[in-house]
């Protein structure tokens, strides 16, 4: 088998990393031919001591120092570390496939490709009604969009971005390295950079990875608002439009059609109604959602909403946060 290269950025993940790194452990993938980076931001909780236990355990995984500690630079130096003639990234967070490397690994080869990934399912780690109401909806088409990896895949398709990424070496020679200035959608920008530049990105319908999310309110919220004012500083960063998809966007689209017409109601009163008619209309549509979900799979039906709410408000609320920070910004 080819070298592979594994690069895993981390920070404060105690309770997550050895699910993931038990996961890496039970892959199929020669343990000759493979190794590990573990890239951490200078992590304050037990994470580095648990690396450390595996690494000096097994000779294939390592331990790197990433004091920038935002994930462009952790990748960065993985990859100028690495061995490999193939780059995987993985996320903390999610653990995978028995045949995750070896199918990704393979069909980077079958199919010529720029980079390759798999469908990302969401799980939570504990169980409650609330967790169980927020995974339905970060795997749900109205909660999360028309993502392949999010809401499945059944057949090899050329899509616009996959989670993580497998790549041969030479696509960092021919695209570049991780930008640097993006603290949020760096593997978006990459994947879009790859496709201008005329490249190929396929997602594999024959194994996946389980992404383990946040299991509360406030944690879904700050997520949410950074990934949202993130979008916004992506484009301004890269002066690239389509650095991201329309579907990005459509949380902004949805505040502002209760921003703007309140305030053109100053001028003129019934335009407040535009507002009205749009929270009316979603309310409508989410409730129509969450109460097909909750009586399909047993779920609580206010938890469900509430997801969804605090989801698309958060997100469109980090980016007109976005947009608010432009004229104070240097590129």
């Amino acid at each position: 088998m080819v070298m592979l290269s594994v690069v895993c950025p981390v920070y404060n993940e105690e309770r997550y990393i050895v699910r993931c790194i038990e996961s890496i452990l039970a892959q199929d993938y020669p343990k000759e031919d493979l190794e590990v980076l573990f890239v951490d931001g200078m992590s304050r909780d037990k994470t580095r001591e648990m690396i450390k236990g595996y690494a000096n355990k097994y000779p294939f995984i390592h331990l790197l120092d990433n004091p920038k500690r935002i994930v462009p630079y952790a990748m960065n130096r993985g990859i100028k570390a690495a061995k490999g003639d193939i780059i995987m990234r993985l996320d903390a967070h999610a653990m995978y496939a028995r045949n995750y490397f070896s199918v990704l690994v393979n069909a980077l080869n079958s199919l010529n490709a720029d980079n390759v990934g798999a469908v990302c399912r969401t799980d939570v780690l504990n169980k409650t009604p609330k967790s169980l109401a927020i995974k339905e909806v970060l795997s749900n088409r109205f909660g999360v969009g028309n993502s392949a990896f999010r809401v499945g895949a059944d057949k090899v398709m050329k899509v616009d971005t996959v989670p993580f990424g497998c790549w041969r070496r030479d696509v960092f020679d021919r695209y570049g390295l991780y930008d640097v200035r993006l603290v949020r959608n760096q593997d978006i920008e990459l994947n879009k950079r790859i496709l201008r530049g005329g490249g190929n990105i396929y997602i594999i319908p024959n194994t996946y990875c389980t992404y383990l999310a946040r299991e509360t309110f406030n944690g879904l919220a700050k997520n949410n608002y950074g990934n949202g004012k993130w979008n916004i500083l992506t484009v301004f960063y890269t002066r690239q439009l389509d650095s991201l998809s329309l579907r990005h966007f459509v949380p902004l689209l949805f505040i502002l059609s209760l921003i703007l017409p309140v305030f053109c109601a100053l001028f003129y009163a019934p335009l407040g109604l535009l507002s009205v008619m749009s929270l009316v209309m979603y309310l409508g549509l989410v409730g129509g959602i969450s109460l097909k979900a909750a009586m399909q799979k047993n779920l609580n039906f206010f938890y469900l909403i509430s997801s969804f709410g605090i989801l698309h408000l958060s997100y469109g609320w980090g980016a007109l946060a976005g947009i608010c920070r432009l004229p104070f910004l240097k590129h």
